[in-house]
Order: structure tokens, then C-alpha cells, then sequence
């Protein structure tokens, strides 16, 4: 089992060079959500640091407000679901092709040339 490495706000804070208030208040806005221990301190994971690189970038170097930081990484969400979603219908469609194919050598036929002429169109463009 992987350990997952965990940061207290004060070493986050010193890593980003920020008030701890600063990511209390983004904790506050829903932007970031560190677990919490029973004593109530706050970590920090991996992925809660991407993610508060990725607000940083926004609103140092962007200069984006936290009403739109919320916006585009609730966007950024709902496209990482998609794409999920996208490669499961990929994965079933590609499944049910081969099933079928099997089963008929006309449908493989069929299938081959449309793939050929797919990757031609793709190549050209």
C-alpha cells in the first residue's frame, strides 16, 4: 500500500510563500478542501498541492479573481469527467466492433476500410 504524504498548512504556506490565512480562506471559498485530523489540523496532499499551484498560477500570473478560479476549475472538472466518460464509451464501442467482428466477416471488412480511410483523412489534414 502506497503512503500518501500529507502537509500541515504551515508547510504549505512556507512552500508557496503565502499566510496560512490565505489558504484558510481559499478552504473557505471551496477552492481547496485539506482533510482534516480529529484534532481539526489541516492536511495537505499531493493533489491539494497541483491544485493550489494551479490557483496561484491563475491568480498571481492571470490575475483571475476566486469567483472565476472556482469557475474554471469546476470547468476543469467537468472536462476530466467527460474525457472519463468519453474513454469508457470509446472502450464498450471498441469491444462490441470486435465482438461483432468476430462473428462476421463482412462487418470486419466493412470496418477495416473505414478505419483505413479515417486514418487517410487524418493524415491529410
Amino acid at each position: 500500500m502506497k503512503k500518501t504524504r500529507l502537509y500541515t498548512i504551515g508547510v504549505v504556506a512556507s512552500m508557496f510563500n503565502i499566510h496560512p490565512q490565505t489558504l484558510r480562506l481559499y478552504e473557505k471559498e471551496g477552492l481547496i478542501k485539506p482533510t482534516r485530523s480529529r484534532g481539526r489540523t489541516r492536511y495537505y496532499t499531493e493533489e491539494d498541492i497541483q491544485r493550489l499551484e494551479l490557483i496561484l498560477m491563475l491568480s498571481r500570473e492571470l490575475g483571475v479573481n476566486l469567483a472565476g478560479i472556482d469557475i474554471i476549475l469546476r470547468m476543469r472538472e467537468q472536462i476530466q469527467e467527460l474525457e472519463s466518460q468519453l474513454q469508457k464509451l470509446l472502450e464498450f464501442i471498441q469491444r462490441e466492433v470486435s465482438e461483432a467482428c468476430q462473428k462476421d466477416e463482412s462487418i470486419k471488412s466493412i470496418v477495416l476500410t473505414e478505419r483505413r480511410d479515417l486514418l487517410k483523412s487524418i493524415r491529410k489534414g
